[in-house]
């Protein structure tokens, strides 16, 4: 690929985390961070790309907070806009028999209200690879143009784009989802949906009917991410089966994300897909070992270590 300034420059909506507790402990909540893009620039920039951020941040201390975080992982913020009259969002994890359950507080975010004319085109340009989400398309209308016209711009200079439907259907109904879903999928150089999401977009519950269906919408490469189960990658004349990892998994959030930054990170250093999916696997199954969306995201030496020990 040619030099780039970035990496890997992700655009979407960060979110505060206030996470539960284990009930062993006590009751309330640990203080991190979220949103989905943000985790996948943050383990990106851990495995040892040149990650920036795009979005934008309320005038408020949780924006700051974000600010701080994103400059101590050493990704750039230049593309960071801040709205003084709209809040940063954030969510609440719970933990119970049925997993993990996330309760936002996200309506009229600073993030929901970026608008096309807010991109901040010379980030934009400088990426080899631009990351989007569906989640960013779901939170507003104006939101869903700002991601279009940011991939627009992006393969216009060259970039590649990596795209995860994170299909959220309290954002928005599923053939609305659907259609946005798919129109961006014919964009991607890689997709990579979750076995539950692209089952629901796909309306089939068979890996192989569902690597098809995202074949036929326009997807060269496909990762489909089977969590405990591993990953399918899928391209032309390849379709290869990743198998999972046994860990002591406490909490999976985020742990797609860094599947993403990772995958992401690798095949920007040059991997094959099967070569950038084993490795994401292994940095997404360390992810669950701790709580958090942040806080165990894993460097590249702890996925080596792991991968090493696991062969």
């Amino acid at each position: 690929m040619p030099e780039h300034r970035f990496d890997l420059v992700a655009l979407g909506e960060p979110l505060v985390e206030f996470n539960q507790v284990r009930p062993e402990e006590a009751t309330g909540y640990r203080q991190g961070f979220g949103g989905d893009t943000s985790n996948c620039a943050i383990a990106a920039a851990r495995l040892g790309a040149r990650s920036a951020y795009v979005t934008r941040l309320g005038e408020d201390a949780f924006g700051r907070m974000f600010l701080d975080l994103w400059r101590g992982e050493g990704i750039d913020t230049s593309g960071v806009g801040i709205d003084s009259n709209a809040p940063t969002g954030i969510y609440f994890v719970t933990h119970g028999a049925r997993g993990h359950e996330f309760s936002y507080l996200r309506a009229g975010s600073a993030a929901s209200r970026m608008r096309p004319d807010d991109l901040p085109l010379d980030v934009i340009r400088s990426a080899a690879v631009l990351h989007v989400s569906g989640i960013s398309q779901a939170i507003s209308s104006t939101a869903c143009d700002t991601v279009f016209a940011a991939i627009e711009a992006a393969r216009a200079a060259g970039a590649r784009i990596s795209y995860d439907s994170n299909l959220r259907l309290k954002l928005w109904p599923l053939a609305r989802a659907r259609a946005v879903i798919t129109a961006t999928v014919r964009l991607c150089d890689w997709f990579v949906p979750s076995f539950e999401e692209a089952a629901q977009l796909s309306g089939s519950s068979d890996p192989s009917a569902i690597l098809e269906w995202c074949h036929a919408a326009g997807a060269p490469v496909v990762a489909l991410k089977m969590g405990a189960a591993g990953v399918w990658v899928s391209a032309p004349k390849l379709r290869e089966h990743v198998a999972g990892h046994r860990v002591r998994a406490v909490d999976a959030t985020g742990a797609g994300d860094c599947f993403d930054g990772a995958f992401a990170a690798r095949l920007i250093a040059g991997d094959a897909p099967v070569a950038a999916a084993r490795y994401a696997n292994a940095a997404a199954a360390l992810a669950t070992t701790g709580y958090g969306a942040v806080a165990p995201l894993p460097r590249h030496a702890d996925v080596a270590a792991f991968l090493a020990k696991a062969a």
